[in-house]
């Protein structure tokens, strides 16, 4: 069974949307693990256009910070779609600003631990934020240092890894696999 696999890609590269197909191929009941918070007008209107677009046999669970726990509530071999694995980062990033990296790594290790134990079929989708401009101030380039670091942990124990742009998916770890053979 595939047990992890992960979507990235920059802002409205079509990852989610390309997740979302995945996760139907699947299963028609699939666990939505929403990391999302509707603070502000823009970002209720992004949580409408994204409920509106999932199935009705979707389940969605809102879990802004505790996604482990939400893992281990789960059925042993549930689909879950976790978006996103930034808003996670971010959400923890905040509410631990003198310290997040030890709430960073828990959440991360126990969210790949659970998945593992459950034998869940974890669908995660993150940004790719490496790829830009050094953020200007420093919260920003922690929140980009630990995203990295966040993506790097998920896509080692990930099956399949796909780097979504212009709303195409390319698997990385055939790509990965073809690097590997010339180099050896």
């Amino acid at each position: 069974m595939k047990n992890i696999i992960l979507f990235t890609g920059g802002a409205r590269s079509g990852k989610s949307r390309c997740a979302e197909r995945y996760a139907a191929r699947l299963s028609e009941h699939v666990i939505y693990l929403a990391t999302a918070t509707p603070d502000d007008d823009e970002m209720r209107e992004r949580i409408i256009n994204h409920r509106a677009r999932r199935p009705t046999t979707w389940h969605t669970i809102e879990a802004p910070t505790a996604v482990a726990a939400a893992l281990a509530d789960l059925p042993v071999g549930t689909v879950v779609l976790l978006d996103c694995l930034s808003l996670l980062v971010s959400n923890l990033l905040l509410a631990n600003e003198s310290a997040p990296e030890p709430a960073i790594h828990h959440e991360i290790t126990s969210l790949l631990s659970t998945a593992s134990s459950r034998n869940l079929t974890l669908i995660a989708v993150t940004n790719e934020v490496g790829m830009g401009i050094v953020p200007a101030y420093p919260l920003g380039r922690r929140y980009r240092d630990l995203l990295g670091w966040v993506n790097q942990q998920v896509a080692a124990a990930a099956q399949e890894v796909y780097l979504v742009t212009c709303g195409i998916a390319v698997e990385l770890r055939t790509l990965e696999a073809a690097w590997n053979r010339t180099v050896q």
